[in-house]
């Protein structure tokens, strides 16, 4: 016959397991007077559990609208660094990306969207054809610097001869 075991019951043979030590968990299950497989059933499935919930749950820090980091930003602000670190460790964040977070918000005109990576390629070629077209006048500017003295160096030496 199969042994009934309440909820109640697996949740505290879990936490003995857990916290035992330098024990094994053959042990526990002896000391519970439960079987070695039916006790590694319950910790396999619980941890299956909660693979399950947290992957369903948890999103990437790329994920997270500009909303959803304003907010984030917001709870966290003034935290002590303990209290920080569970927070993030709730939210499956680590202080770095809210740390990122902020310098974004702070560069984008406190808090202003971000620009497309097309409207960023946009811009860098803008930039590009800026600086060749200050490189091409800044070259058209030297040689005509260099004819005018030429130019001048020329009338100079007709002068002295024609006197």
């Amino acid at each position: 016959m199969k042994a009934q075991y309440s909820l109640e019951f697996v949740e505290q043979a879990r936490v003995k397991v857990y916290s035992r030590g330098n024990r094994s968990i053959r042990s526990v299950a002896d000391e519970l007077n439960v079987s070695y497989h039916t006790l590694k059933h319950w910790i396999k499935k619980k941890s299956l559990d909660k693979s399950e919930v947290s992957a369903s749950k948890e999103k990437r820090p790329q994920d997270w609208s500009s909303e959803e980091q304003l907010t984030a930003l917001h709870e966290t602000h003034g935290l002590s660094e303990e209290a920080l670190h569970g927070w993030c460790r709730q939210h499956g964040l680590f202080a770095h990306h809210l740390s990122s977070w902020k310098a974004a918000f702070c560069v984008d005109g406190k808090g202003g969207g971000s620009a497309t990576t097309s409207e960023m390629r946009g811009l860098k070629a803008e930039i590009e054809q800026l600086k060749r077209s200050v490189l091409r006048k800044d070259k058209a500017l030297a040689e005509a610097a260099a004819l005018l003295i030429l130019q001048k160096k020329f009338q100079a030496l007709w002068e002295d001869e024609v006197k």
